[in-house]
């Protein structure tokens, strides 16, 4: 069983700001596997199913940001599973707008999600689907950056942006993290970056 948690913040008023790509891909990743994420326990969201044959646990934690551990957490210890069975989907601000970058464990980078998961499970071995949104010019502007919404421009490319990371995270679970990265490092489509 694999635990894949995509971050963001709950309500209508933060669905498209770019803090929330995590969960934009988790339901893409859900809308290509017919798997529903209407079932509520554990301070989250989720829904259960299989993705190339291979069983997974789709998780969006309904706590905001900073609380996205707690849920986690109870997940995986409800499913008694391996912390290299966890994938986490989230933001990233240190890569530019389309980029995708697979990592197995890793620091936080100050991304308060990361914080509050590594916190709980005290282990920072799992892996991670870093979606680049961009940084602001000036550092006093990122709080207001993650949270304000997609540009136009920005929106044009998500739904590619999303398609592209629900294939590399079925790839991910059918051949492994490591496959996944040989099989998409260093290829661009439309001005972005894969893997």
């Amino acid at each position: 069983m694999k635990l894949i948690a995509g971050l963001g913040n709950p309500g209508s008023r933060y669905q498209f700001s770019r803090h929330n790509i995590g969960f934009l891909v988790l339901d893409r990743l859900a809308d290509q596997h017919r798997i529903g994420i209407g079932q509520r326990g554990f301070g989250a969201f989720f829904g259960k199913g299989n993705i190339s044959g291979h069983p997974a646990l789709l998780v969006k934690p309904q706590g905001y940001m900073n609380l996205s551990g707690g849920p986690v957490k109870k997940f995986f210890d409800y499913l008694r599973i391996a912390i290299v069975d966890v994938i986490v989907v989230h933001d990233d601000l240190d890569l530019p707008f389309g980029t995708i970058r697979l990592k197995a464990g890793g620091g936080h980078g100050g991304h308060k999600g990361l914080i509050s998961i590594i916190d709980h499970l005290v282990d920072a071995d799992f892996n991670r689907v870093r979606l680049g949104i961009g940084k602001p010019d000036r550092r006093e502007m990122v709080e207001s950056h993650v949270l304000s919404p997609f540009s136009a421009d920005e929106m044009d490319l998500l739904p590619e942006v999303l398609t592209k990371s629900a294939e590399i995270l079925t790839e991910m679970l059918s051949s492994g993290i490591q496959a996944a990265m040989c099989k998409y490092h260093g290829k661009t489509i439309n001005n972005f970056e894969e893997v």
